[in-house]
């Protein structure tokens, strides 16, 4: 059913009438970089609290091991 709903909206369809240039295709990957590169920066930027909030965290080490290895 949902197939041929899909199908009959498909051929109903009207056109645009729209003319997209090389200038619109260049801005849209421009948009989609950025916002790859966002994401990077923000989770780089949050990377430990993301670590510490999964529990892969580095363990702290107890005192006294800490001062015998001390030279």
């Amino acid at each position: 059913m949902k197939f041929l709903l899909t199908l009959a909206l498909l051929m109903l369809s009207t056109p645009a009438w729209a003319y997209l240039d090389p200038g619109t295709g260049s801005m849209l990957l421009q948009v989609i970089l950025g916002g790859i590169a966002a994401v990077g920066v923000a989770i780089k930027l949050g990377w430990h609290k993301i670590r510490a909030a999964l529990g892969f965290g580095k363990k702290a080490e107890p005192e006294e091991e800490h001062k015998h290895n001390v030279s």
